[in-house]
């Protein structure tokens, strides 16, 4: 009975319907006159980079008032058809050890909140590089080209280093210059092989280990009104009835950078670069040193081999059965090749040292010429 009756209401109940498939997505095609544009799949390479106005004063804040050359942060925007535009940037806290594990944790930390920070407030959070601070040129160092190793490798289109020079900003020129490594510096990177060989193979010298991104500064209305503002005088209320009390206010004092002869930097600049001659010679030294030693074990290890077949030669003759041959690898410890690696590095340095010093000793130069053609009149 109890089976007909759920049979009977079984029947009863209207038949189930098959529930209706989710229709599939439909997307809007980019219209053409975009397509060139909006580069989703990152094949547009970059051919230069735009910096906004703001982004240059607060890395000539931060590099002020940083310790030494130690001002680094990381750089925000994006990349709009071969231009990488870069709209925003925050700096990175300084840690006196960077290879204190805590303080890079720390760092890493900071980085994520400032991001996640810039993200809640719909602002730009999409990293494309990072700026570094530095004096006299000496931007060529190890943690340069390691951190720029990671972006390239992690980052839409590799990103990019903007270097800021303080020495140049101190002169009243804001330095700014765009640099990414080139391929076959990060190919020799990625398989850590820096030998001579390997340079050969790679064509790589201290010039081809950065290649340097037209880079040009974007301002905005408010930035040119604001700098408008700050050359301004302004005169007092006071002023205006005793004009005796009327004295010029302006935010930016006058400039007389063109009197100075802008030789200050020349005595640092110079022992910037024997420190740099002296730290080559070392590395020299201890290159030619392990060459040395790789020749010694070398010659030790062809001796054994040349030893081992000849008394073999010699058992053969005489009928008996030849030796095993062995590895000479486990016998003797070759060490492998050093990296030259540090003396690209160094010599980049003095480099950009010379070229600092040119610069700053021919425009020094011409002005003491004036100064001395003037004096005689």
């Amino acid at each position: 009975m109890a089976t007909s009756m759920a049979a009977a209401l079984a029947a009863s109940l209207p038949a189930p319907q098959a529930a209706p498939a989710p229709s599939a997505p439909t997307y809007e095609a980019i219209p053409a006159s975009m397509a060139q544009v909006i580069d989703i799949e990152a094949e547009i390479p970059i051919t230069s980079v735009q910096l906004d106005a703001m982004v240059v004063s607060k890395i000539i804040k931060h590099a002020k008032e940083a310790p030494g050359s130690s001002a680094h942060g990381l750089l925000l925007g994006l990349d709009l058809d071969g231009t990488l535009e870069v709209s925003n940037s925050f700096p990175l806290p300084h840690h006196s050890n960077d290879e204190d594990e805590k303080s890079v944790k720390g760092v890493a930390r900071y980085q994520a909140a400032m991001l996640r920070s810039l993200k809640e407030v719909q602002a730009d959070d999409s990293v494309i590089g990072f700026y570094q601070g530095m004096t006299l040129g000496s931007f060529f160092n190890q943690t340069l080209v390691d951190t720029q190793a990671i972006h390239q490798e992690q980052l839409r289109h590799g990103g990019i280093v903007i270097v800021h020079d303080i020495s140049q900003t101190a002169r009243g020129n804001a330095s700014f210059r765009a640099f990414r490594l080139t391929r076959a510096f990060l190919d020799a990177y990625k398989k850590s092989n820096f030998s001579a060989t390997s340079l050969i193979d790679h064509r790589l010298t201290f010039s081809t280990i950065l290649e340097e991104v037209p880079l040009k500064i974007r301002t905005n209305a408010l930035v040119s009104s604001f700098l408008g503002t700050l050359s301004e005088t302004s005169v007092p209320p006071a002023a205006q009835t005793n004009p005796a009390l009327a004295t010029s206010s302006a935010a930016i004092p006058p400039s007389y950078s063109r009197l100075n002869l802008g030789i200050a930097n020349t005595p640092r600049n110079l022992e910037l670069i024997v420190e740099a001659l002296d730290n080559y010679k070392t590395e020299e030294g201890n290159l030619a040193y392990l060459h040395r030693q790789i020749a010694r074990e070398k010659a030790k290890a062809d001796a054994y081999v040349a030893k081992r077949k000849e008394e073999n030669a010699s058992r053969v003759a005489a009928g008996l059965a030849p030796l095993p041959e062995e590895d000479v690898s486990r016998l003797f410890k070759i060490p492998p090749e050093p990296s030259r690696l540090e003396s690209m590095l160094l010599l980049g340095r003095i480099d950009a040292y010379g070229k600092s010093l040119e610069e700053t000793a021919s425009t020094g130069l011409v002005k003491m010429y004036a100064a001395k053609g003037n004096a005689g009149n």
